[in-house]
């Protein structure tokens, strides 16, 4: 982290100290000008003809001013617009960058003027929400992944007092928003640690110390467990590996009144290495992100367990690494899964699906109301979709529209994918009852009909492919620089619906 930041409810008169920042929003209306001048005025601050007349440019969106009076302040002025420009990511965008802008400035506290809510009601679901997502912004511009360091730099406190009348919105906000993120650094951190270190056993470890702390029961099966449930697709992925496979079950169940129970499934490929069919050296540089999908249903069941939500959840992340040795499957091969279905395998980098077999198939003998799967699974949905958006495949309505609603509250963009059975032609096998690679055209969507098939039809499920937005992209400050922890505040908008 840059800074340990404090998050501090504030609703009295501006009490600044020297060595302060001052963030203020301004509507860039027929007041602009006025309100600017007013705002300067308040601290005795004169501006040039120059400065000014160049915020009030129409192509221009914020002035940085450092002080010019005796006190030693940093004033930050955004514009807002209304219109195409404006979306529900833009306090959680903006500070994201101040808080990284703030990094060498020598700054202790930092004072927003939070403007009032109601010009933003269209915009956000509650006044809660608007002051979560700007929590969630000055904490996710915190982030960075510097364990591997050696030039570590300190540490500074930094306070960020909201100004606002409403404290119990503040305070609400506020605190959903530290609870959150919490949980989507924890994710965050799995993902970027290297698969030299997060092995299939020490995710299992992380995930249990962490996890249960806060209430939830954590049960992990070794080889031999797997052996004895006959997990073989589990088994066949990750036996070239001198690191065995792993199976994490999360249970969570709170102590109000369950109101649901949903079964989560992640993927956990520590590593891929795409097995006897290896990828090119430049395929596997961020394939020890391939454990993205388990990561974010841990740090979902730690935000449930933080925020108390009134449901069950059954966690099941299959971990593996999928390696090279003279123990690995091969294309060609005809495998068994826990289910009792048969696969053959065409293809050995087409192996978090396999893996998902058998998860899949064990979320559904805990009887769910309803089965949602994450996975880093193709390289087609990132064609498809681009790198900012993940591909939503379900036959269920309303998962699918609830999944959307949470997706445009929380700016984790999901968009739902044709899902035909047509597509579960391609899937065909003259040898087994199933194989694990179709055609080339459409390669996420028979991705997912593949694991339709581990799925106990009567329950709904939704699957998530998160190869495109789980990996470093420029879209937003809070994404550009580290794996991104992409589904933690989604998944958890989702179950607080």
């Amino acid at each position: 982290m840059f800074f340990k930041i404090k998050l501090l409810p504030k609703n009295d008169h501006l009490k600044i100290k020297d060595g302060s920042a001052i963030v203020k929003f301004l509507f860039d209306d027929e007041n602009l000008e006025k309100n600017f001048d007013s705002f300067f005025s308040l601290f005795n601050e004169n501006l040039t003809k120059k400065q000014k007349s160049i915020f009030l440019k129409k192509d221009e969106t914020e002035l940085l001013k450092y002080s010019s009076s005796n006190h030693e302040y940093l004033y930050f002025v955004k514009k807002i617009k209304f219109g195409e420009e404006f979306s529900i990511d833009f306090f959680r965008n903006y500070f994201a960058g101040l808080t990284q802008s703030l990094n060498n400035k020598d700054i202790e506290d930092v004072h927003i003027i939070v403007p009032a809510f109601n010009k933003f009601e269209k915009y956000f679901r509650d006044e809660e929400y608007f002051i979560q997502s700007m929590g969630e912004g000055i904490l996710l511009g915190n982030y960075n992944f510097d364990e591997y360091k050696s030039d570590k730099k300190k540490t500074n406190l930094l306070n960020v007092h909201f100004h606002y009348n409403n404290q119990k919105v503040l305070k609400v906000g506020i605190n959903r928003a530290e609870k959150i993120v919490d949980a989507v650094f924890f994710s965050r951190d799995l993902t970027n640690e290297p698969a030299v270190t997060l092995t299939p056993d020490e995710f299992a470890k992380r995930a249990k110390g962490e996890l249960t702390k806060h209430g939830v029961k954590v049960t992990i099966w070794d080889k031999k467990e797997l052996q004895k449930r006959k997990m073989k697709a589990i088994l066949s992925v990750g036996s070239a590996s001198n690191n065995e496979p792993k199976m994490i079950i999360l249970n969570y169940k709170s102590k109000r009144k369950v109101v649901k129970k949903i079964a989560l499934v992640g993927k956990g490929v520590c590593y891929d290495s795409g097995g006897l069919s290896i990828k090119p050296t430049a395929g596997m540089l961020e394939m020890k992100a391939d454990m993205a999908g388990g990561a974010l249903v841990v740090g979902v069941v730690k935000a449930a367990a933080l925020l108390n939500l009134p449901i069950e959840i059954v966690g099941v992340i299959p971990a593996v690494e999928n390696m090279i040795s003279g123990n690995s499957y091969k294309p060609g091969d005809v495998i068994g899964s826990a289910s009792g279905k048969t696969i053959e395998v065409k293809d050995t980098d087409a192996e978090g699906r396999i893996i998902l077999a058998d998860a899949l198939h064990y979320a559904s003998q805990q009887k769910p109301d309803e089965i949602i799967d994450f996975a880093t699974l193709t390289g087609a949905i990132a064609v498809a979709l681009g790198l900012f958006t993940a591909g939503l495949f379900s036959k269920n309505d309303q998962i699918a529209e609830k999944l959307i609603s949470s997706s445009k509250i929380t700016h984790e963009k999901i968009w739902r994918m044709p899902f035909d059975d047509e597509f579960k032609t391609q899937l065909k096998s003259d040898i087994a009852d199933v194989s694990n690679l179709g055609a080339r055209w459409g390669g996420a969507i028979t991705a997912g009909k593949f694991l339709e098939y581990f799925v106990d039809p009567k329950i709904p499920w939704a699957h998530l492919d998160i190869a495109g937005p789980a990996l470093k992209h420029e879209f937003t400050n809070y994404t550009k620089n580290w794996d991104t922890g992409f589904g933690v505040r989604l998944i958890v908008n989702y179950l607080m619906q």
